[in-house]
C-alpha cells in the first residue's frame, strides 16, 4: 500500500522541491498550505495552481485569526520587510513567533485524521542562522513529541535540513522542475522585489547553479550585489 504523507506546502522553492521529492518516492501526497496573514499570501496562489496541475489533494487552511497573537514580525505586522541577506541580523524581524510549531501541530492532526504516516516540511540548512524552528534540535524534538501526542505515531521529517537552497535547487533542476511555478518574495507585489532576504537567497541559488531565475524582478540592480557575492564564493 502506498504510504500517505502530508507535505506542508507554502508555494515557495523549497516546499515545491520537497513536494516533488515525496512524489518521486511514490508517496501519496496530501498538500497543506496555511494563510496566517502573511504579506506574501501570493505564494498560496502558486501552491494552488501547482496542486491543481498535479491533481493533488490540497487544503489551504485559514488561520488568520491567530494574526492578533503574532506580533513583532515584518511578515505579518505593519513593519517594513528588511532588505539584505538572510545572515544579516535585520532578517530576525521576519521571524513569526512559533510559526512552524503551529503549522506542524495542525499538519500532524491532519495526518492522524487521514491515517498518514508522516509530515514533511521544507526547513533547510540555510535557515538555521535566523530561524530557530528550522534547526535540527527543533525538528528532532517535534518528531519526538509527535510520536507521543496521539495514539498514532506520526513522523516529522525535514529532508533538506542539512543542505541549503543552492543544493535544493540543484536537486530540482535534475528532476526538471519549473521554478517559475514558485513564489519566494516576502513582498506580495506583482513582481518579486529582488532585495528582501528571501529574494537574495533565491537569486544567489540560481547564480551559484549558473542558471537564470525565471521570475521577473522589479529592479535589475538587485542582481549586482548577488553577482559580487557569488563571484567571491566561486573564487
Amino acid at each position: 500500500m502506498t504510504e500517505k504523507v502530508v507535505v506542508i506546502y507554502s508555494g515557495g522553492m523549497d516546499s515545491y522541491t520537497l513536494l516533488h521529492e515525496a512524489l518521486a518516492q511514490n508517496k501519496q501526497v496530501y498538500a497543506l498550505s496555511f494563510n496566517y496573514g502573511q504579506k506574501h499570501s501570493k505564494e498560496l496562489h502558486y501552491a494552488q495552481k501547482v496542486c491543481d496541475d498535479l491533481g493533488l489533494p490540497h487544503k489551504i487552511v485559514d488561520i488568520t485569526a491567530i494574526h492578533q497573537l503574532l506580533l513583532g514580525s515584518s511578515l505579518t505586522d505593519d513593519i517594513e520587510i528588511p532588505e539584505g541577506h538572510y545572515e544579516e541580523q535585520s532578517m530576525k524581524s521576519t521571524v513569526v513567533p512559533n510559526r512552524n510549531m503551529v503549522m506542524l501541530s495542525l499538519a500532524i492532526a491532519y495526518a492522524v485524521s487521514i491515517k498518514a504516516e508522516a509530515v514533511y516540511y521544507g526547513a533547510h540548512g540555510g535557515d538555521h542562522a535566523i530561524y530557530p524552528d528550522c534547526r535540527p534540535e527543533f525538528i528532532e524534538k517535534m518528531d519526538a513529541v509527535s510520536k507521543v501526542a496521539n495514539y498514532e505515531s506520526i513522523d516529522v521529517l525535514a529532508p533538506f535540513q542539512s543542505i541549503d537552497k543552492t543544493e535544493i535547487l540543484r536537486l530540482g533542476i535534475v528532476k526538471g522542475l519549473d521554478y517559475s511555478k514558485t513564489w519566494t518574495c516576502y513582498n506580495g507585489r506583482e513582481r518579486a522585489c529582488g532585495k528582501c532576504g528571501a529574494c537574495q537567497e533565491r537569486l544567489e541559488a540560481f547564480q551559484l547553479n549558473d542558471l537564470t531565475d525565471p521570475l521577473v524582478y522589479e529592479c535589475e540592480q538587485s542582481f549586482e550585489g548577488i553577482q559580487g557575492k557569488v563571484q567571491k564564493e566561486k573564487e
